[in-house]
């Protein structure tokens, strides 16, 4: 890889600045000089040769765009002079041939995981308490402050003392300080006093009732998927009584994904329970009980086969396609060789590479269901007057990804390359290895909140922008594409690839890596920092549209 410039596959006919480029400055790739025309900044692409008006856009060897204007060899491609363009896809055609990559390192490995009775092992062990309609959010709210610092499930919180502080220099007639008054960390640590549960997780939404029942249908489903998590130890269901997500369908859902649940599940149903009062201490004393049992489960040694791996992005960028991605595809086929199962989602930003996906499913049933969702979704984005074209954000497009297809293009690289085994609609449960396809929107929450109602106890979450997401109950780990996005948010990154960009390190070493952390984490050694952070983002997809 140059150093400064990049041609990621050989039918491409632009190239990437891996390096800010200035006008006038040639740059030679394979032999091939080019003068730059104009100003590039890294991330950005410009054209290999002369490009003209109606030509194909090519780059990961896909047609992720038209040419609206001629664009001249060394000129940056903008949203000026392209527009987002795909190809067209059908049923599958041809049959993959998936080298496996060595697993010897790993074949013998092993994590510490809780291990639950139907079989699945979590990388966590935590209790939910989860309302089935949003009239109970207050509630679980009052559940929360009652537990959280009296069990010393609480993280420190710094910024109480740093408002203690301001409010007493202002008091103090002192308020010319308060501009330099710095957060400063606490060094308290609560004692929890449940050792082996990690916590307890209080979700809140804002569906259940008042929309379609398709919603509630389908909130009642993900709900079932985070009782069954493996990372779930227990749960507490607060229920209103007369909102369209009823019991009775969550109990379905149950039954459907597990019909022998073997964990302590708690539904407790306000308008029959007499007063608030009376209900929320039966919630708590239930809940407390469920925790002692919780307890009393141990980590112990589990084969690797054992973990579900959500693939996901978000707040990409124009490296996250050259590094992070396919880093992050790499772990995910030493994983599938592994036995273990993943799950690639976000179905708009798989948009333009559908026919690859289509030919990588194991047989026609499950890639004729893709192409079924795929249509679905999009036929229904353009309903209310949107599509997939318009998917990328401002940020998106500050950083080069300038059309949806080559977002779609980079962001399939999370998927690797081994055969898909599956493909889920939103909600389903995962039941089989292998790389699995699950429907969800693009957007990071509702999509993260999906991977683990269908099961993940781990997600790999791409970013070159930078973003706080994390998920209540399954572990987080954020992978930048960037160096210089690791360096200035450490909050939030757990692993940086930067290095594939300087050519440091291959793509191949960064995913050995990355599931070399993946253990640690599923062992519980390492918090990731969206853990440190109690980053517990939760949306539920109401299938109205999403993008």
């Amino acid at each position: 890889m140059s150093h400064k410039i990049l041609k990621i596959h050989p039918k491409d006919n632009v190239m990437v600045a891996l390096a800010d480029l200035h006008n006038e400055e040639r740059v030679q790739y394979d032999g091939v000089e080019i003068v730059i025309q104009e100003d590039i900044k890294a991330k950005h692409k410009f054209a290999h040769h002369t490009i003209n008006q109606g030509d194909d856009i090519m780059m990961y060897g896909n047609l992720v765009g038209k040419a609206t204007k001629l664009v001249e060899k060394g000129k940056a491609l903008t949203t000026e002079n392209v527009s987002h363009q795909t190809n067209s896809y059908t049923k599958k055609e041809v049959t993959i041939d998936w080298q496996k990559p060595n697993i010897d390192k790993w074949k013998d490995a092993t994590f510490l995981g809780y291990h639950r009775k139907d079989g699945q092992v979590g990388t966590a062990n935590y209790w939910v308490v989860v309302p089935l309609v949003f009239c109970e959010n207050r509630n679980v709210e009052v559940m929360k402050q009652a537990f959280m610092e009296e069990l010393g499930f609480s993280q420190p919180n710094p910024y109480k003392s740093y408002v203690r502080k301001i409010a007493s220099l202002y008091k103090e007639g002192k308020e010319n300080e308060i501009q330099n008054l710095d957060v400063l960390p606490t060094s308290f640590k609560p004692q929890q006093l449940f050792k082996n549960v990690d916590g307890i997780k209080f979700l809140t939404h804002r569906g259940g009732c008042g929309g379609i029942r398709q919603d509630s249908d389908m909130l009642c489903a993900l709900i079932a998927g985070y009782i069954n998590n493996p990372n779930v130890a227990g749960a507490t269901i607060l229920s209103l009584g007369c909102q369209n997500a009823q019991i009775s369908i969550l109990q379905k859902k149950l039954q459907n994904i597990n019909p022998e649940l073997q964990k302590p599940l708690f539904i407790l149903e306000q308008q029959k329970e007499g007063t608030e009062q009376q209900m929320l201490a039966k919630a708590i004393k239930q809940t407390f009980v469920g925790l002692t049992q919780a307890n009393k489960i141990e980590r112990k040694p589990a084969p690797l086969s054992k973990l579900t791996i959500g693939l996901e992005c978000g707040g990409s960028d124009g490296f996250s396609g050259i590094s992070a991605n396919p880093a992050v595809g790499q772990t995910s086929d030493l994983l599938v060789a592994l036995n273990a199962k993943t799950m690639l989602a976000e179905f708009p930003e798989l948009c333009g590479v559908e026919q690859e996906l289509i030919n990588r499913c194991i047989n026609p049933i499950i890639a004729d269901k893709f192409v079924r969702l795929m249509k679905s979704y999009e036929a229904s984005a353009k309903s209310v007057g949107s599509g997939f074209d318009m998917n990328p954000s401002p940020g998106n497009i500050k950083d080069g990804l300038i059309t949806d297809a080559m977002k779609s293009a980079g962001a399939a690289k999370k998927g690797g390359t081994s055969p898909i085994e599956d493909v889920l609609d939103y909600a389903e449960y995962i039941s089989k290895p292998g790389l699995n396809l699950l429907c969800t929107p693009g957007n990071d929450v509702e999509s993260t909140t999906a991977l683990t109602g269908s099961g993940a106890n781990i997600i790999l979450f791409t970013t070159g922008l930078g973003t706080p997401t994390g998920n209540p109950v399954a572990p987080v780990i954020k992978i930048s594409s960037n160096t210089t996005l690791a360096q200035r948010m450490p909050d939030i990154i757990d692993i940086d690839t930067g290095e594939v960009i300087t050519g440091s390190k291959t793509i191949e070493q960064m995913g050995e890596e990355l599931l070399d952390f993946i253990i640690r984490v599923a062992s519980g050694k390492i918090k990731t920092k969206a853990q440190q952070l109690d980053q517990d983002d939760f949306i539920p997809w109401k299938r109205g549209i999403s993008l």
